[in-house]
């Protein structure tokens, strides 16, 4: 089955997906699959609305319970490496987790876009590097990086659900990275982080939607 771009419209009103069994994981008719993009659509604009409404001094807090969480989950961070992203749109702040975790003995790599509709790569990032301008002129290690495989890979989160499914942008990079990875034997820890708020019974996921290991949210 093709995975629907999100910005596709067409079929019934997405408003009567609150029929659907919430433990669905997947549907075959590609008239729901187009409504299950569209409310997808909606539900993302409301959820990353809500995240850039949150005060900065409640994002701070929050963003320190998250830290402090992911420390005490993932345990010693010697000779680790850990993936995880340039803060976007609301998101919780781990830049300074990250050099944390560097400064005891842990890795850490960003994920770069490639193309559209495909896998990311992670190059290595110390810290030290001046960064590029990547895809959303979103801040990315230069060509020169190695290019690597995280243990651990820390994921943003606009939704995230019951069954540990997450709700993205809609590119599906995630899905198609953790799928490539698979693919080669691998299977990094993935954890996804955002706040409470972003919650949700269900995302209602499709069969190219891979659910996340587990997930730090905090209160705001």
């Amino acid at each position: 089955m093709t995975k629907p771009d999100d910005e596709e419209s067409g079929g019934t009103p997405p408003c009567f997906l609150h029929e659907l069994d919430p433990a669905i994981s997947g549907i075959p008719d590609e008239e729901t699959e187009r409504d299950v993009a569209r409310w997808r659509k909606a539900e993302r604009a409301r959820l990353i609305g809500a995240r850039q409404a949150v005060p900065v001094a409640a994002r701070a807090v929050a963003d320190a319970a998250i830290a402090a969480e992911l420390t005490r989950r993932i345990g010693d961070a010697k000779g680790r490496m850990a993936a995880l992203y340039w803060p976007f749109k609301g998101e919780p702040d781990l830049r300074g987790w990250a050099s944390a975790w560097r400064a005891v003995g842990g890795r850490t790599c960003l994920p770069v876009v490639v193309q559209k509709a495909a896998p990311l790569i992670f190059r290595d990032w110390t810290g030290a590097e001046r960064l590029e301008r990547g895809v959303w002129n979103i801040p990315i290690p230069p060509e020169t990086a190695p290019e690597v495989v995280p243990e651990i890979v820390i994921s943003p989160v606009v939704g995230f659900d019951d069954g540990n499914y997450r709700l993205g942008y809609g590119g599906g990079f995630y899905d198609r990275t953790l799928a490539g990875l698979r693919a080669k034997g691998l299977r990094p820890r993935v954890i996804g982080v955002g706040f409470a708020f972003q919650r949700i019974p269900t995302i209602y996921p499709q069969p190219y939607d891979i659910a996340l290991d587990e997930a730090v949210l905090a209160e705001v």
